[in-house]
């Protein structure tokens, strides 16, 4: 973890070194292993689900475009699988974290609220997404503070020039960026 992005971390609770450290390791991986799924037909996402005691539950790629399906963002997905291998539509019990290579959008952060995920570890910011790829994040308004209020943790802001990277060369690529028409 580079010095430069743990000073750029953000979190709506007091940093704790050692989540901090692994968010970053799982991260990275997620970003290298991203450009798999892009060179595949995946968006430019990637989201797993971990419990505490760091078993993987379910990982996956953002499928908009190759599935034709707006809601298939990686998040989303991954949320699927965890409930699909659980056998529940309440993750709560098993204390569950999300990674996701950039942070997630409106309608991601609705799934993973009510999912009963217990943390939220990001890596690419809103803004930076937007500007590099033209997607719209949607209003989010206050969203860690609201994501406190109910429990969930959430770190942001973490390693994002590894990610950064990968959203350029996606874009640079000349892969679809999905965005309705207004």
């Amino acid at each position: 973890m580079s010095e430069k992005t743990k000073t750029a971390v953000i979190a709506n609770e007091k940093i704790d070194n050692a989540k901090l450290i692994k968010a970053s390791k799982i991260i990275l991986d997620l970003q290298q292993e991203l450009k798999k799924y892009i060179a595949k037909g995946h968006g430019p996402f990637l989201a797993a689900i971990y419990d505490s005691k760091g078993n993987l539950i379910a990982k996956t790629a953002n499928s908009v475009v190759n599935k034709s399906c707006s809601h298939n963002h990686a998040e989303m997905n991954a949320i699927k699988l965890a409930e699909k291998k659980l056998g529940t539509y309440d993750l709560s019990p098993y204390n569950l974290s999300i990674y996701v290579t950039s942070e997630p959008c409106m309608m991601c952060l609705g799934g993973i609220m009510w999912s009963g995920i217990k943390a939220v570890y990001y890596g690419v910011p809103s803004e930076r997404v937007t500007k590099i790829t033209g997607f719209d994040e949607g209003f989010k308004p206050d969203w860690f503070k609201e994501f406190k209020k109910r429990g969930i943790t959430v770190y942001g802001q973490i390693e994002t020039e590894a990610g950064e990277k990968v959203l350029k060369d996606y874009v640079a690529g000349g892969h679809t960026v999905y965005k309705p028409k207004r």
